[in-house]
C-alpha cells in the first residue's frame, strides 16, 4: 500500500507530490505543455539576443528620442534629455 501522508507533528511534511497530485485551481490535470508554451526552433532565436565573445547578434529597442533637453548640464556624461511631468 502506497504512503499519501507524512504528517510529522500535525503538519505535512515532504514532497508534495505525496499528498497532492498537481493540479488547477479547477481541479484538472496539469501537463507541462499546458503550463510552459515554448516556442522552439529558428523564430525563437529571433526574440533573443544572443552574445559570444564580445559579439551579438544586435537587436536592441531603438533609442528613445522624445523628451525635452535639460539646461545647465555643463559637462553631463548620463544624457540631458528630460522625460515625465516636470510642473
Amino acid at each position: 500500500m502506497a504512503k499519501y501522508s507524512a504528517k510529522m507533528m500535525g503538519k505535512e511534511v515532504g514532497d508534495a507530490g505525496v499528498y497532492a497530485e498537481p493540479h488547477t485551481m479547477q481541479g484538472k490535470k496539469v501537463d507541462a505543455a499546458t503550463v510552459l508554451p515554448v516556442q522552439t526552433g529558428a523564430s525563437r532565436i529571433n526574440e533573443m539576443n544572443p552574445s559570444v565573445g564580445g559579439l551579438s547578434k544586435g537587436n536592441y529597442p531603438a533609442a528613445k528620442t522624445t523628451g525635452i533637453e535639460t539646461r545647465g548640464n555643463g559637462a553631463a556624461t548620463k544624457g540631458r534629455i528630460a522625460r515625465g511631468p516636470m510642473a
